[in-house]
């Protein structure tokens, strides 16, 4: 007879004691609310899809021909050629002159881990912004690599701190990572502080993650420039893909574009391609909407715009009347980042927020922030009518609170 042994636990690695995703982490109270009975007002996830967006319907076209014409089995690890040749061509008509490489992968989720695990040894450090989009974070425990943030600067329009940044760096730093449009604070990059960063990557030899998914979504008459375009010779990878701008993010299609000097980022770009090989290949038919998306019709991003613009704007609104509430208004992606001067934890603030008026925001100690200072970040996504009710209800909880 086998002999009976006690059952013991099977425990999680310890790195990923780290890993938190504050967007998600809410949901399960949320999830309770709803069977209570009650309709949640959700401010949390940035998926147009979910409100009065929609894919356009030349992409989802090329999608269907290319399953009808059976493009349903693997393709080359790079991506099809179509695809890759069409993100080059946008690369270049954004001014990006030095384009090594470029490869598909499933959302730009995928192009970050496979450029980050290609990139980082053990020991090394890679400075991301604070406050942060925590997948980076996310990653950096997986694969066993310390934080090293660096503040972006609230009272400067949430530009990022190059003063900060160059206090961080150590003889370990390989890296930067710049989201430009920010989520979580909308902010978008002068074109002076894309050349200071640039410098300083020169200097210390590092590669640059230009995180740029948004930088269609402008909301006023600024205008996004791509970082590798004013530097060409730095090594810089650049994140894009069809989930914000083009309006598709369950097709989990992101890809990401090498630049920099060729002999320099050579090694690094083979790096990467053992990852991709690895993995066999990013999702095949709706790769065949990349071209399609970026050389065809552009319209829904002007109508995405105008109604983003209005909803930010109710938005600003809404924190300039409300006591205890500042922002620093986005300028790009639909995110709000609204400062809180309230006596408690802005965990406790949102929690008790949807517990109460069933309002759902996300913490900023989810994404990182500077200490003594408290914040939530909302989306500005649903229709003014839901904003203009969630955020009436945000200023009722506050009011009753706070007195």
């Amino acid at each position: 007879m086998p002999t009976t042994t006690p059952t013991r636990e099977i425990l999680a690695a310890k790195r990923l004691d780290n890993v938190r995703y504050a967007i998600r982490d809410l949901a399960g109270l949320a999830d309770d609310l709803t069977k209570q009975g009650h309709k949640i007002l959700p401010l949390t996830v940035g998926d147009p899809i979910t409100f009065d967006f929609a894919t356009p319907p030349h992409m989802i076209e090329a999608v269907y021909k290319a399953m009808r014409d059976g493009k349903n089995g693997y393709c080359a690890s790079p991506g099809v050629k179509e695809a890759l040749d069409a993100i080059r061509g946008e690369a270049e008509r954004r001014g990006i002159t030095t384009v090594r490489d470029v490869f598909v992968t499933s959302g730009v989720s995928e192009t970050v881990d496979v450029c980050l695990a290609a990139l980082l040894n053990p020991g090394e450090n890679l400075l991301t912004p604070c406050p942060d989009y925590p997948l980076y974070s996310a990653i950096l425990a997986k694969l066993g690599i310390e934080l090293n943030t660096y503040y972006l600067d609230e009272d400067n329009g949430w530009q990022p701190d190059l003063e900060d940044i160059k206090r961080k760096i150590t003889p370990k730093t390989r890296g930067i990572v710049l989201i430009n449009p920010n989520n979580p604070t909308g902010a978008l990059c002068s074109r002076q502080m894309l050349e200071q960063l640039a410098d300083i990557a020169r200097e210390h030899n590092l590669v640059i993650f230009a995180d740029e998914i948004y930088d269609k979504l402008i909301l006023d008459d600024h205008q996004h420039i791509p970082l590798a375009s004013v530097a060409p010779d730095v090594p810089i990878v650049t994140f894009g893909g069809l989930s914000k701008n083009y309006l598709a993010p369950g097709w989990r299609v992101g890809w990401g574009a090498v630049s920099g000097d060729a002999a320099a980022v050579a090694p690094y770009i083979e790096g990467i391609h053992r990852l991709l090989r690895a993995r066999l290949c990013a999702n095949h038919p709706e790769q065949y909407a990349i071209k399609p998306a970026l050389e065809g019709p552009q319209d829904h991003i002007a109508a995405a715009c105008k109604k983003l613009r209005a909803r930010r704007d109710l938005t600003v609104k809404w924190a300039n009347a409300t006591p205890r509430v500042s922002l620093v208004p986005p300028l790009g992606a639909f995110y709000a980042f609204p400062r809180l001067d309230i006596p408690e934890s802005d965990e406790v603030f949102v929690t008790e927020l949807c517990r109460q008026k069933h309002v759902l925001a996300v913490h900023g100690s989810g994404f990182g922030q500077k200490p003594g200072t408290k914040h939530c970040r909302v989306v500005f996504l649903p229709n003014e009518e839901t904003l203009t009710k969630a955020y009436g209800a945000i200023s009722e909880f506050m009011t009753a609170r706070y007195a």
